[in-house]
């Protein structure tokens, strides 16, 4: 494999990634640190599996992680890892790409896992890939897609959305009292809470134009899977595949085991989150919005703040030693990024309308180069 780092990585088709699976004694993925990449491994792997084929996995969090060489017959990268291997899985949803290779294996595909991983897609549609909830037998209902039955710690921690009681529990059950919501929840004690969120989200003064439309994705939620929702799967597993690379890897190939841990370091990742997007300072400038902070999952905040916050197309998050960037009108920022790390001797990873970097100069001085990249 080459260096990472590349903007335009050819995909490989389905018959040919089913081909060399196939033909695999060993497969090693590479994998894209978020959770429609983690959910496409996983169902890679399952089917492998089923062949007793082995493989290995390793999320690619730097460059260094991400072109580290092993002993395969075949190397898979899947989602913009920004490598050359010898199959490439790209394009959104790639969990959806997974499961059409491994129909041409002859295998099931898990579809909780494919339709989790779509749902978390940075350019998915809120309708996901309806013939897979069809043959699951998966239906929608009102509400918010949620990993957890209790809407007080679900809304809380959920980060497919920003509202302004999110990453603040006791600020979330304050909204849900004025609901005076039963035990048991019915379709239209759902409905209340997602109207409760959407108009929350609505009247915030900080939220962005597109934030109403932005929300749409984290409402009415398939039913099902090993959590209260489809989404919520999803969410979990974009979560701890960012701070546990090892437990996702184990979450997405249906280790059940792990189910409380994935679910507690959801927690964790989503209050960072949301604390990092109250407290950090912001700059806008012409088709840059800039958000500087510390300590925050900054390729998660990056995604909620272009979604829910930013008014420009380009959303920078800064932190120390370490960037995100996330374009919503299609830019490909990945040559920008790489060209403001190579003024600071930094590293870059990812291609498309996300890339994240790694750097040693001070928050201020990446700015700069960013903005003289872009």
């Amino acid at each position: 494999m080459s260096t990472a780092g590349r903007d335009q990585v050819s995909a490989t088709p389905p018959s040919d990634i089913a081909g060399g699976l196939e033909r695999a004694d060993f497969v090693r993925f590479v994998v894209r640190a978020d959770g429609d990449s983690l959910a496409a491994t996983g169902l890679l792997a399952r089917a492998l599996s089923a062949r007793d084929t082995p493989f290995q996995a390793t999320v690619a969090r730097t460059v260094e992680g991400a072109t580290r060489t092993t002993e395969a017959d075949l190397v898979v990268a899947v989602g913009d890892t920004g490598i050359e291997a010898d199959v490439t899985l790209v394009g959104e949803p790639v969990s959806v790409i997974a499961v059409e290779a491994i129909r041409e294996l002859g295998e099931q595909p898990a579809r909780a896992l494919a339709l989790a991983g779509a749902t978390v897609a940075s350019g998915a549609d809120t309708g996901v890939d309806g013939t897979l909830a069809t043959e699951a037998g998966f239906e929608r209902r009102p509400g918010v897609a949620i990993p957890v039955d209790d809407y007080s710690d679900g809304l809380a921690h959920t980060t497919l959305l920003h509202a302004p009681f999110s990453g603040e529990t006791a600020a979330v059950e304050s909204a849900l009292t004025d609901l005076d919501l039963p035990e048991e929840l019915d379709e239209d004690d759902h409905r209340r809470v997602a109207s409760l969120v959407a108009f929350a989200i609505a009247g915030d003064e900080t939220a962005s134009d597109s934030a109403s439309d932005a929300i749409e994705r984290a409402l009415r939620p398939y039913a099902g899977g090993p959590f209260e929702t489809i989404g919520g799967y999803g969410d979990v597993l974009d979560a701890v595949v960012r701070e546990r690379p090892g437990l996702g890897v184990a979450l997405a190939l249906g280790q059940e085991s792990v189910r409380e841990e994935a679910l507690d370091v959801w927690r964790t990742h989503a209050s960072r989150a949301h604390t990092g997007i109250r407290t950090a300072s912001t700059g806008r400038y012409d088709g840059l919005f800039v958000v500087r902070g510390d300590a925050m999952p900054v390729e998660t905040v990056a995604r909620l703040v272009a979604r829910f916050r930013s008014p420009e197309p380009v959303t920078l998050v800064v932190t120390e030693g370490r960037a995100a960037v996330h374009a919503t009108d299609g830019s490909t920022v990945g040559t920008t990024m790489r060209a403001a790390t190579a003024t600071v001797d930094g590293t870059a990873m990812g291609a498309g309308s996300r890339t994240q970097a790694r750097f040693e100069v001070g928050s201020a001085e990446f700015i700069v180069a960013f903005r003289e990249a872009l």
